[in-house]
């Protein structure tokens, strides 16, 4: 009997710690009697100092929460009552108060039970959006009585109200527009510059007049030119932000910079420069890093010093300043011969929009952000830069950059490929919403001499794969009625099909490739597309995947299927000890209680009760962590909280729910597998 109370008890302190949020029991006397690790961090206080002591201590206002107490005691439970916890160093701890009594064996209240819901940041931005209605009003009432004071006015008073109405508008979606700003424009934007650039390839490889060519050049410059205008105005919002985020890849560092020398090549010989890299032989030749960022800050700095150096040469030296068992310190270096900089105005080279001199913008063009964004790469990266020039002579920008050592291999460097007229039976199936990129890539594809057909987006792609059979799908990801990552999650997961599917993305930059990854893309394009690339890539992945020829000339394609496991049972019986009749009360308690709530998740939708939705989503939660089942599904329960708190996008939550659902099912039949045999074994 001691056992089964010990193991009892056991199991309700897992519960208790499996609470993000502070939880604590209290006594009828006011004591605390119980607490979780949350409770301790919050208060900074430990848990043998707390437990004895009155709870309300730990309130700014004690008294208040005495009444809130005494109110659960009344009541028998409170819900969301404001109160403000303190750390024993000052911090504050905005909180609302949840509790409920419990009770012994014969109902007898014996003390609450209180959790203790993190508000702080819900609060702040509420204050903010309140400030910002308060400013808006406050300017409408500035302009109204600009109206009264001088009719002849009226017209610019009218319109300060118009403005001020407006803002108070903004001033509420201003959380939300922020977060959408982003990846908005990047998509809108790049989407049309795709077009352009791409028609302008196009173009180029026809029959053109000597004028007409010089025209469809300068529009490709431009093109060119507003796309690294848009990269930095969108990278650098994108660091302010707090978005950007740096990939632990393996790479060969020494070819990957030759490789994007190469894209200098072209203006270097125009300006009859001389472009030298010295590169140190100790560095290991594969380290883990982000070689994209990498890329973007050394392609900043050399285009720096090929844009401000018009005789001369420039050096690019890589240095292995340390090394450890696990890590590599490097330092790069980029100097050139060109117009250097002033003294006085190196302290803010590296400031927005600074450029040395009025004249080197309107000589150079450009806008000032490049060397702001080099800085705020780096330094992210927790990197350092400096520079070094004098006016008349040259500079030198040098930078320092950590790597962690690796026994992986490096991805091999995509081989660009010529056009061989000879692959002509590839075909292809573009997922694109956008009329102009539908006609560039029937351009290109054309061009190549491979078949193609347009789907508008991942629906209509869905039913063409279940009538023809393609090679390879070109996947934008933004698409209405059915996007990109959805459409492959369907592809892959419902249709079982592994034929190569490659992203099409406007924003490399900010596109979460290890989604791509994650729901089972081969690879990504950026937009602009490279033709070259493009190509490469498509006959690349086919010629991979192209089955072998067997004596009938038929393909045979034998699939192997794994069996999901969703719960991890080497865990469950870790954390229950082994104990049979532990693992059998935690199992049969975990298939009693989802059931209900996915059914409570199903009506709740149909009845548009958010509340409950968000509430049964929450209870479900915990769940997951104490029976070690996979944390996609945890983040997919979080994902239909965050619907049903913004009360939005109820189509996303429908399909999060049918997704859920069908986990719940195939999770609870595991578990019962897992119970029977437990049985047996038992008896």
């Amino acid at each position: 009997m001691e056992i089964a109370k010990k193991e009892e008890s056991q199991y309700v302190r897992s519960l208790i710690e499996a609470s993000l949020d502070p939880l604590v029991t209290i006594s009828g006397a006011g004591k605390i009697t119980d607490i979780n690790d949350a409770s301790v961090r919050v208060t900074g206080i430990g848990r043998e100092e707390l437990i004895g002591t009155d709870f309300s201590n730990y309130f700014t206002e004690p008294q208040k929460a005495r009444e809130v107490y005494q109110e659960v005691f009344a009541k028998r439970s409170v819900a969301d009552s404001p109160l403000t916890l303190r750390h024993k160093d000052g911090k504050l701890t905005d909180v609302l108060f949840n509790g409920s009594v419990y009770t012994d064996d014969r109902e007898n209240v014996v003390g609450v039970v209180i959790v203790a819901r993190d508000v702080t940041d819900q609060k702040r931005i509420g204050t903010e959006l309140l400030e910002a209605k308060e400013a808006a009003e406050r300017a409408t009432t500035i302009a109204e009585e600009a109206q009264l004071k001088a009719e002849s006015a009226t017209f610019i008073a009218e319109n300060a109200t118009l403005i001020a109405e407006n803002a108070t508008l903004i001033a509420e979606n201003a959380v939300k527009a922020k977060q959408q700003f982003l990846s908005n424009m990047s998509h809108e934007i790049r989407t049309p510059m795709n077009a352009i650039i791409g028609f302008t390839k196009v173009v180029l490889k026809t029959e053109l007049s000597v004028k007409q060519r010089e025209y469809i050049s300068a529009i490709k410059t431009s093109g060119d030119a507003l796309i690294v205008l848009i990269n930095d105005i969108l990278d650098l919002a994108k660091v302010d932000a707090g978005k950007m985020t740096f990939e632990k890849t393996p790479f060969k560092i020494q070819s990957s910079i030759s490789a994007m020398l190469h894209l200098f090549e072209t203006k270097i010989q125009e300006k009859n420069l001389v472009l030298t890299k010295i590169y140190d032989d100790n560095i290991p030749e594969v380290l883990l890093g982000d070689p994209v960022r990498l890329h973007q800050i050394i392609l900043n700095l050399v285009s720096n010093a090929v844009k401000f150096t018009s005789t001369g040469e420039i050096t690019l030296s890589v240095s292995l300043l340390s090394e450890d068992a696990e890590r590599v310190e490097i330092e790069f270096a980029i100097e050139d011969t060109g117009i250097g900089i002033a003294n006085s105005k190196l302290p803010n080279i590296f400031d927005d929009f600074q450029q040395a001199t009025s004249d080197t913008s309107r000589l150079y063009g450009g806008t000032g952000l490049g060397l702001a964004i080099v800085k705020q790469l780096v330094e992210s990266q927790e990197g350092s830069i400096r520079v070094n020039s004098l006016q008349g002579k040259g500079s030198t920008f040098s930078f320092i950059l950590g790597f962690l050592k690796t026994d992986q291999e490096a991805p091999m460097d995509l081989e660009l490929l010529e056009l061989d007229p000879e692959i002509k039976n590839i075909k292809v199936l573009v997922v694109e919403d956008i009329a102009l990129n539908q006609l560039l890539m029937k351009t290109l594809l054309d061009d190549f001499g491979f078949e193609r057909d347009i789907a508008g987006n991942g629906k209509i792609a869905i039913e063409k794969l279940r009538t023809k059979t393609y090679d390879i799908i070109l996947m934008d990801l933004q698409m209405p009625e059915m996007n990109g990552f959805e459409a492959t999650a369907y592809i892959r997961n419902e249709m079982h099909s592994n034929i190569p599917i490659i992203a099409l993305t406007a924003d490399v930059t900010t596109v979460d490739l290890e989604k791509c990854t994650k729901v089972g893309m081969n690879d990504y394009i950026a937009k602009p597309v490279d033709e070259r690339v493009l190509y490469s890539k498509i006959v690349n992945l086919v010629k991979k995947l192209e089955p072998k020829k067997v004596p009938t000339g038929k393909k045979i394609i034998i699939k192997e299927i794994e069996k999901t496991t969703y719960t991890d049972l080497a865990y469950l019986m870790k954390r229950t000890k082994s104990n049979p009749m532990l693992m059998h009360e935690m199992i049969s308690l975990y298939l009693e209680q989802t059931p209900p709530l996915i059914k409570v998740m199903k009506q709740s939708l149909l009845d548009n009760d958010w509340d409950l939705l968000y509430s049964a989503a929450h209870k479900m939660i915990p769940s997951f962590v104490i029976m070690g089942i996979d944390s996609h599904y945890e983040t997919l329960a979080k994902k239909i909280q965050e619907y049903a708190k913004s009360r939005q996008e109820t189509d996303g939550i429908y399909n999060l729910v049918l997704q859920l659902e069908k986990m719940s099912d195939d999770v609870c039949l595991e578990l019962t597998e897992t119970m029977n045999k437990l049985n047996n074994k038992n008896s």
